[in-house]
C-alpha cells in the first residue's frame, strides 16, 4: 500500500521579514518499493532445446529519490532453473540508489516436455514486500534442418561441379555462429569451409561447394551451430554426400552429321554441321581430325566458339589421309566451370568420295583426283593444296558440295546478255511489227 507523505512546515517573523523552510519528503517501505520496477528482460536463446542451458537477464530500475535494499534475487520454475541453485549470486543485500539500474543474470536449465513457461523472476526488499515479475520462456525439441538441395546426378571424374547444402532453421529463434566444413579423400573441395554469423528463425541459406573428385567416395558436410547467442551450449549435425561416377545428364553433348567430302589440289575439304543436342552451353568448342587423319591448312582446325543448347554450326576441315575407312571427328569444349569436355565419332567417308560428292580439280603442273576407294593423288606443281570452296562439276570453282546448281548465276547471266543481243539486233523489225499494229 501507498501512504500519504507527511511534510512539517515552520514560519518565524523578524522586523516585518519571514521566512518558511521545508522538511524534505521521507517515503514509507513500500513507496519507495513502489518507484522500483523491472524496465527489460531478455531471454536467451529466444527458445531453448529440452535440456539445454541458457542466461536470463533481468534489469531493475529505481525512478524514485529514496534508496532501497534488496536481497534474495532468483528464479522460480519447476521446468526452467537455476544451474547451480546452491551459488546464487544475488543472496547478499543489494542497496539501489535512486535513477540508477541493476541487472540480474541467471543461468538456467530448462527442462522437458516442450511448451511454453513463465518462471518468475523474484526479488525481495530488505525493509517491504517483494518484486515478482513472469518471464516467458518456450522449449522446443524442432531440430535445425541441412540437406543437399542441389547437386548433378552423377559426378565425373577430374569435372567440377557445384553443390548446394541448405541449412533451414524451422525454430522462432535464430543460430548463430554456423561453420560448415567437408571433409573427404580423394575429392578437391572450395571452399575448405563457410561461416554464417547468423540464420534467423523462419529461413534458410544456401551453403555452395565446388566439387571435383578424383575417385568415388563421399563427403561428409560437418555443421556447428550455437542455438541463439549462447556460444557455451554448442550443437552439430551431419550430412553425408556420396560421389555417384558417371555421365553427367545435363552436360553439353555433341553431334556431327551433314558431311560432304571434296578433293582439292590433293587434299581432303571436309565440311559438316555440329549440333549441341545437351542440356547447358558448350563453351569455346573446336572441331578437329584424328588418325589417320593429318590435319592440314588452311582449316587444320575449325573454331566454332560458344554453341548453346539445341543450335548448331557449320564447320570446314582440311586434311591428307591414306585412308578414309575411320576418321575420327574431335569435338572439344568447356562447361560453365571450365571443365574441358571432349566427343569423338568416327566416319567411313568412302561413301562420300565414290558417290560423287567429292571431284577433282587442276592443278597448274597436273591433277589431282579422289577415287573410289577414297585416295586422293596429285602430279606436278599443282600437287599441294591451295584451298577453295570445293570441287565443281566441270573442274572449275563450285561451292560446298559442288554440282551444276554452282553455275546457275553464270548460266543465268549468259541467257540475259543473249536475250538482250537478240533484241538490239531486231530491233528494227519489232518496231515495225508495233507501227503496223
Amino acid at each position: 500500500m501507498v501512504g500519504a507523505a507527511s511534510a512539517a512546515a515552520t514560519t518565524s517573523s523578524t522586523s516585518g521579514t519571514s521566512s518558511v523552510s521545508a522538511s524534505t519528503t521521507t517515503l514509507t517501505p513500500e513507496q519507495a518499493l513502489s518507484t522500483v520496477s523491472v524496465t527489460s528482460v531478455t531471454v536467451d536463446p529466444q527458445e531453448f532445446f529440452p535440456y539445454e542451458q541458457g542466461t536470463i537477464t533481468v534489469q531493475v530500475t529505481n525512478s524514485g529519490t529514496q534508496e532501497v535494499a534488496f536481497k534474495d534475487a532468483d528464479i522460480l520454475n519447476s521446468n526452467v532453473y537455476l544451474t547451480d541453485e546452491i551459488h546464487n549470486p544475488y543472496q547478499s543485500m543489494i542497496y539501489l540508489g535512486p535513477g540508477n539500474t541493476m541487472t540480474f543474470t541467471f543461468h538456467v536449465v530448462a527442462k522437458p516436455p516442450a511448451g511454453i513457461y513463465y518462471p518468475l523472476f523474484t526479488l525481495a526488499s530488505r525493509d517491504a514486500g517483494s518484486i515478482d515479475y513472469p518471464i516467458e520462456v518456450q522449449i522446443d525439441s524442432t531440430p535445425v534442418q541441412e540437406v543437399i538441395s542441389q547437386k548433378p546426378d552423377n559426378f565425373a571424374i577430374n569435372n567440377t561441379d557445384t553443390v548446394n547444402l541448405t541449412i533451414t532453421n524451422p525454430r522462432v529463434g535464430a543460430i548463430s555462429n554456423v561453420i560448415i566444413t567437408p571433409q573427404a579423400s580423394g575429392v578437391g573441395i572450395s571452399p575448405l569451409q563457410s561461416f554464417i554469423a547468423s540464420i534467423p528463425g523462419g529461413s534458410s541459406v544456401n551453403v555452395p561447394f565446388a566439387i571435383t573428385p578424383y575417385q568415388a567416395g563421399n563427403i561428409s558436410f560437418s555443421i556447428q551451430y550455437s542455438n541463439g547467442q549462447n556460444t557455451q551450449n554448442p550443437h552439430s549435425d551431419t550430412v553425408v554426400l556420396p560421389l555417384t561416377i558417371g555421365s553427367s545428364k545435363t552436360a553439353a553433348s555433341t553431334v556431327v552429321n551433314d558431311l560432304a567430302l571434296t578433293v582439292l589440289d590433293g587434299a581432303y575439304q571436309l565440311t559438316g554441321d555440329v549440333t549441341n543436342t545437351g542440356i547447358t552451353d558448350a563453351n569455346g568448342m573446336v572441331v578437329s581430325l584424328g588418325a589417320p587423319a593429318t590435319p592440314v591448312e588452311p582449316y587444320s582446325s575449325y573454331a566454332v566458339g560458344s554453341l548453346t543448347s539445341n543450335d548448331f554450326s557449320s564447320f570446314t576441315l582440311t586434311f591428307t589421309s591414306p585412308d578414309l575407312s575411320a576418321i575420327p571427328i574431335k569435338t572439344t569444349w568447356k562447361d560453365g566451370n571450365g571443365n574441358t569436355l571432349s566427343n569423338v565419332q568416327t566416319f567411313d567417308l568412302r561413301s562420300l568420295a565414290s558417290s560423287g560428292t567429292a571431284g577433282t580439280r587442276s592443278g597448274s603442273g597436273g591433277s589431282g583426283t579422289l577415287g573410289g576407294t577414297g585416295a586422293a593423288s596429285a602430279a606436278g606443281a599443282g600437287g599441294a593444296y591451295r584451298g577453295g570452296g570445293g570441287g565443281g562439276l566441270f573442274s572449275f570453282g563450285g561451292s560446298r558440295g559442288g554440282g551444276l546448281s554452282s553455275f546457275y548465276p553464270v548460266i543465268i547471266g549468259m541467257i540475259v546478255v543473249i536475250a538482250a543481243i537478240i533484241l538490239y539486233v531486231k530491233r528494227k523489225w519489232i518496231l515495225a511489227k508495233f507501227r503496223k499494229q
